[in-house]
């Protein structure tokens, strides 16, 4: 069952849990499976808030996310791998109220 970390610096996000909670939404819907208890209870999202400092490029800047969607093996096509990055990258960047996160948010 699919699982998504989501790490980033503390404060990054004002409501951690809606994010959470939309994030793993969002790999459901892209996985195109059944709304059942089965799938909603076994796709999770955890957000991981971590010091600004625990976070760097080589210039020192703090302020990347980056997102780790694992799934079971054969359950993304690369079409729905591409679609995933697309809107993951999108709901990060809403949550954090910042549009050019997008171009800061690592998602593989």
């Amino acid at each position: 069952m699919p699982m998504i970390d989501i790490y980033a610096a503390a404060g990054t996000f004002a409501d951690i849990k809606k994010l959470s909670a939309d994030a793993a939404a969002l790999v459901k819907s892209v996985e195109q499976v059944p709304d059942i208890p089965m799938f909603r209870k076994n796709t999770a999202a955890f957000v991981h808030e971590v010091p600004a400092t625990a976070i760097s490029n080589v210039d020192g800047d703090s302020n990347y996310v980056r997102v780790q969607v694992l799934t079971n093996a054969g359950a993304l096509d690369r079409e729905k791998q591409i679609a995933l990055v697309g809107k993951m990258t999108d709901l990060v960047a809403a949550a954090a109220n910042d549009p050019e996160l997008k171009t800061r948010t690592w998602c593989y």
